[in-house]
């Protein structure tokens, strides 16, 4: 270990300005300070230590020994650059994953380490991460103690184990609230750098991240506390949660996209457990504008990163989005790997996912683009060697991409493969289902019929005559096993009534065969209560459509126990309007004499032609768009 200066391990007393400024040296005679050998780590993300680094680089050939230990970081080596030291690093950003790439017999070496930054405090506290020197950028002290401003995450615990601390005094840095201070009297050596602070803004998430950040964001609810961390689609659902209330932040990191909640009164932590009305973080990455409104601000409060994780088990309605890269067909997730080169890391995103899986009212949200930017499928059959799995298949809760969203936990194999590959680019669906089948996951024959999106904007909310409300949504392939225990509730005439036969059972072929449709010429909707991890269908409804004729058959199916509350008209006042909006110009249905409530249904629509043969009555009925006289709202 590095051994401090004499006289400054006991220090205690608050300094006096002129004695900290006695300590008060140049980037180089810091970095001289630095014994070949050490053991350095360096503080993280837009306060990344870049003068103290470069100088580094800057010295003799002695330094090449040393080896730098930190996480997400910018300007760690100077653009275009080698660099003189082995890193080991636990997240692998773009400055750094051409060097991770490069296998080096010899000299300096980028070793990625896959680690939670949670655990990095304990690691370093306990020596089992060895470390001499700590690296870190800070505001300029008062009353004795210094910032540690928009990047407090390790960094404490980085001071508190290094023998020798130097610090990079950042005039622009702003004064972080919460857990963020160090006392100036254990700092070794200060260094004078120019502002501004560095910033961070997110590439454009473009229309397919668009799609799914509103997936995600309908699920929701207000009151919810929020941990979004980096990434495209993370920062786009907050921007699509405008309509919200009462939200909370308590992250491992906040960005401009938490400010614009915060300034809109959406994000007011007045539902959380704990922390009640402030936002708590551990870093802080974006425009000067986010960083001249945590200056000196106690509604955001700066914690170490492992104080942030611990304060998750309190939370109610904790929900974390995590941005995978690669998912199999069984709901292994990949976050910091793609194929065979390494990018990105494990952050703290399996401790928040698990976390929000717990919490009462949570939700730990998946989400990832159908294909990568190479073009590569991000669903595989089997994870690469390489691709090693963050979040195993049996914490996998919701998982999102531009093709919708599905709720998987305590979903079978066979069910977990079904849904995941509708939320795979239709281009893939083909060869990920013979993937599936040839892997025992599905039957040989497994019917996928979609190849558009969920249409989730026909989702609705209705109110029945009873008041109570029901959600009528499209309905997806995996909704079979719903419809079959719908269809064993029945009585048995009113089973009849729909399939015309006396049925005893109704197989899952013949379910799929009711709920995977294209959205196109064949639609299905049911009605559905209880939360969207909990459903139970109350009533269905599906039409497929004659191509010589231009209309579509049409059949209804309600719950014995909810007839007579208008959740027939309704449904059909739904498909007719979806229809009549995709070119269908009239439904047709085949209604058994004896079924007087279908029949009224249908009439009531209007303009309904009867022809009455053996028993049936055939009808034929122009399908209409609700118009402004829509008697639902949407959901």
């Amino acid at each position: 270990m590095t051994t401090r200066p004499a006289g400054r391990a006991d220090a205690t007393a608050t300094e006096t300005d002129e004695e900290w400024r006695s300590r008060l040296v140049s980037a180089g005679t810091a970095a001289a300070a630095v014994p070949a050998g050490s053991t350095v780590y360096v503080g993280s993300a837009c306060a990344t230590p870049r003068t103290v680094v470069r100088a580094l680089e800057d010295q003799p050939y002695a330094h090449l020994g040393l080896r730098l230990v930190h996480h997400l970081t910018d300007g760690v080596r100077a653009l275009n650059s080698g660099t003189n030291f082995d890193h080991r690093t636990i997240f692998v950003g773009a400055e750094l994953a051409d060097l991770v790439r490069e296998v080096k017999p010899l000299g300096a070496a980028v070793d990625y380490v896959p680690m939670s930054l949670t655990d990095l405090p304990a690691d370093l506290r306990t020596g089992r991460q060895r470390l001499d020197v700590a690296v870190v950028q800070v505001t300029p002290p008062r009353c004795g103690r210094v910032s540690l401003g928009v990047s407090v995450d390790a960094a404490p615990a980085a001071i508190e184990s290094a023998g020798l601390v130097i610090a990079e005094i950042n005039p622009a840095m702003p004064w972080t609230e919460g857990a963020s201070t160090v006392p100036v009297d254990r700092i070794d050596y200060f260094v004078d750098v120019p502002g501004p602070v560095i910033t961070y803004s997110h590439p454009g998430v473009g229309d397919v991240g668009e799609r799914i950040a509103g997936y995600v964001a309908r699920v929701i609810a207000d009151g919810a506390t929020l941990q979004v961390g980096l990434g495209r689609i993370p920062a786009a659902v907050l921007a699509h949660l405008q309509q919200r209330h009462d939200l909370g932040i308590h992250s491992d990191v906040i960005t401009d996209a938490v400010l614009d909640l915060v300034e809109a009164g959406i994000v007011t932590g007045r539902a959380k457990t704990v922390d009640v009305g402030v936002v708590v973080t551990s870093a802080a990455m974006g425009s000067q504008r986010l960083y001249d409104a945590i200056d000196g601000n106690p509604h955001f409060q700066f914690r170490p990163i492992d104080d942030v994780q611990a304060g998750l088990a309190a939370q109610y309605r904790l929900v974390s989005v995590t941005q995978a890269l690669r998912v199999d067909l069984t709901g292994q997730v990949c976050v910091d790997a793609l194929g065979d080169e390494i990018y990105g890391g494990l952050g703290a995103q399996a401790d928040f996912h698990r976390a929000a899986a717990v919490s009462p009212g949570g939700k730990a949200i998946v989400a990832l683009a159908s294909r990568q930017p190479d073009g590569s499928p991000s669903f595989v059959a089997r994870l690469g060697p390489k691709e090693a799995v963050a979040i195993p298949r049996h914490e996998l809760r919701w998982i999102a991409t531009e093709f919708g969203i599905a709720y998987l936990h305590g979903r079978s194999l066979r069910e977990r493969a079904v849904a995941l590959i509708e939320l795979a680019h239709p281009d893939d669906r083909d060869a990920l289902l013979d993937a599936a089948a040839s892997c025992g996951l599905v039957p040989p024959g497994q019917q996928l019929r979609s190849r558009l999106p969920y249409p989730v904007a026909e989702e609705r909310t209705v109110t029945l005559k009873n008041g109570i409300a029901v959600l009528v949504r499209p309905t997806r392939t995996g909704d079979a096993a719903l419809l079959q225990e719908l269809f064993f509730r029945m009585r048995p005439e009113d089973v009849k009534t729909r399939f015309f036969r006396n049925l005893s059972s109704l197989t899952r072929n013949a379910a799929e065969h009711l709920t995977s449709v294209g959205y196109e010429s064949e639609m299905a909707f049911v009605a559905v209560t209880g939360g969207r991890e909990n459903e139970q269908v109350v009533a269905s409804a599906q039409y497929y459509v004659d191509a010589d004729t231009g209309s579509a058959d049409v059949a209804y199916m309600v719950d014995s126990a909810w007839h007579g509350l208008g959740l027939g008209h309704a449904l059909h006042r739904i498909m007719s309007d979806y229809a009549a909006r995709h070119g269908v110009l009239a439904f047709t249905a085949d209604v058994l004499a004896g079924n007087g409530a279908m029949l009224h249904v249908l009439m009531a629509a209007g303009d309904a032609e009867v022809h009455t043969a053996d028993g049936v009555h055939e009808v034929r009925i122009p399908t209409r768009t609700a118009g402004g006289e829509s008697p639902w709202r949407a959901s």
